[in-house]
């Protein structure tokens, strides 16, 4: 015999207490990300590798825009706002910004191809597969996501930022040794995430 399902928490006076509406403030801030995205991806290649003005300010918005992921994390934790659209749209945001920053890199002769398809790869099919079983509930990203994210972010952040106009071409070395950290995150975290769901659904069968 099955068991009835817990009712919801209540709050002061026996009320129930409501589930927070989609349309809050952190899911307002991931919707703002992914629009964000086509303007710094104009801007960088507007640019056209000249490293001007139009560069910098692209990989200021890309930096601004990526910070407010853990912005919208922190306030929808604290304020008890999760949503499940929240947990679907928040690594969509985050793909949407990198993926676009990985084909404008690239497009521009800054990096490999074999690195923005890898990467893109992995990422469009994780994502793919969240909504394949989005029936069965809503995958939240895993704390190896999350780290492989941050790698993502500061290693794109470098790419963007001209910092080769500064500190000179040693600064390249950074470059490539922060994108490499990057995909193999990318790639081992990718596994890790079809492992853990394929051993979830044999426990979910058995």
């Amino acid at each position: 015999m099955s068991v009835p399902d817990a009712p919801p928490p209540a709050a002061a006076g026996g009320q129930p207490l409501r589930s927070p509406s989609n349309w809050n403030l952190p899911n307002v801030i991931t919707v703002v990300r992914i629009l964000l995205a086509p303007l710094f991806v104009w801007m960088l290649l507007a640019d056209n590798g000249e490293d001007g003005w139009l560069r910098w300010a692209a990989a200021a918005l890309f930096i601004l825009a990526i910070a407010t992921d853990g912005v919208d994390g922190a306030i929808a934790r604290r304020r008890n706002l999760v949503t499940e659209l929240g947990k679907l749209l928040d690594p969509i945001a985050d793909k949407v910004l990198t993926g676009g920053a990985l084909i404008a890199l690239s497009i521009l002769g800054e990096l490999p191809w074999w690195v923005t398809i890898v990467i893109l790869v992995r990422e469009v099919g994780i994502t793919i597969y969240r909504f394949v079983v989005i029936r069965q509930g809503v995958i939240a990203a895993s704390r190896g996501g999350k780290i492989k994210t941050i790698v993502q972010s500061v290693a794109i952040s470098f790419a963007l930022v001209p910092l080769w106009t500064i500190f000179g071409p040693w600064i390249y070395w950074v470059n490539t040794i922060l994108m490499s950290a990057a995909v193999i995150l990318t790639v081992v975290t990718g596994i890790d995430y079809l492992w853990q769901a394929w051993k979830g659904r044999r426990a979910r069968r058995a």
